[in-house]
């Protein structure tokens, strides 16, 4: 069996001139969990131009779903921001990575913390029942640099507590923390900012983060990486892998770029 496939576009939205979005058909036997990435990219001459791409869509649903920024002189991103539906994608069939709740050890609050595109992963988490088994709070936090990059904001916002199949599970249990830096918003600041000065703990009237019961998953720019690995590190958290289970995961394969 060759390790990709064709996928047709079933559906592309543009969020603003630097983002878009875009579903595909799924092939049955392509199987991933929630949070993992595979490469995807487009045929050119012949060959298939790759990257790396988090899949936004829960492991459940029929279709894939990846959310992508724009890069007008980019190799792949130049020409994917032109898909229509209809065309094809060239789709890896080994999914991977390390932000699976599996490579996690127990606790009472789970932080997903992301920077722009790096939000792709934990949409999927997000809407994973598993995900509400094993934490009692889910803490989404998304930085940005304008509000109008604020993907899927209304759906994180209001329409998940409205869902048939998991509004009773995220009701009151999933915290969305959109913050913008470059503009005014309610919130405002770098996400290394809002949790040393606490300010993201007073306004979600919780604890500052603790290694006892906290974990934490980190996906974004590599600066971004860094400087909360750093900052987890020094409050006494251990990272982990897909061999052992920490108290907080990166995914660096999947850096901004």
């Amino acid at each position: 069996m060759s390790a990709f496939y064709e996928a047709e576009v079933l559906g592309v939205h543009h969020w603003t001139d630097r983002l878009f979005s875009f579903t595909t058909s799924r092939d049955p036997t392509f199987r991933f969990s929630n949070g993992h990435f595979t490469m995807l990219g487009l045929r050119m001459d012949n060959k298939p131009l790759l990257r790396a791409y988090s899949i936004v869509s829960a492991n459940y649903e029929e279709y894939l779903e990846f959310l992508s920024i724009k890069v007008q002189d980019g190799p792949l991103t130049s020409r994917l921001q032109h898909i229509r539906p209809g065309d094809a994608i060239v789709i890896g069939r080994k999914p991977t990575g390390t932000l699976l709740i599996d490579y996690l050890l127990p606790g009472k609050r789970l932080y997903l913390l992301s920077t722009g595109t790096g939000l792709a992963p934990f949409m999927s988490i997000v809407r994973d029942p598993d995900t509400y088994e094993k934490f009692e709070k889910v803490i989404l936090v998304h930085c940005v640099r304008r509000k109008d990059e604020l993907a899927y904001h209304d759906l994180l916002e209001t329409r998940l507590n409205d869902h048939e199949l998991l509004g009773d599970l995220v009701a009151g249990r999933l915290h969305y923390y959109p913050t913008v830096t470059r503009e005014s918003y309610r919130n405002t600041g770098r996400i290394t900012e809002l949790i040393a000065s606490r300010k993201l703990f007073v306004d979600l009237h919780l604890e500052p983060l603790d290694p006892v019961h906290d974990r934490v998953m980190i996906c974004g720019s590599p600066e971004m990486l860094k400087d909360l690995k750093d900052l987890l590190e020094t409050t006494g958290f251990v990272e982990g892998s897909t061999s052992r289970p920490g108290q907080f995961v990166i995914e660096r394969a999947f850096a901004e770029r």
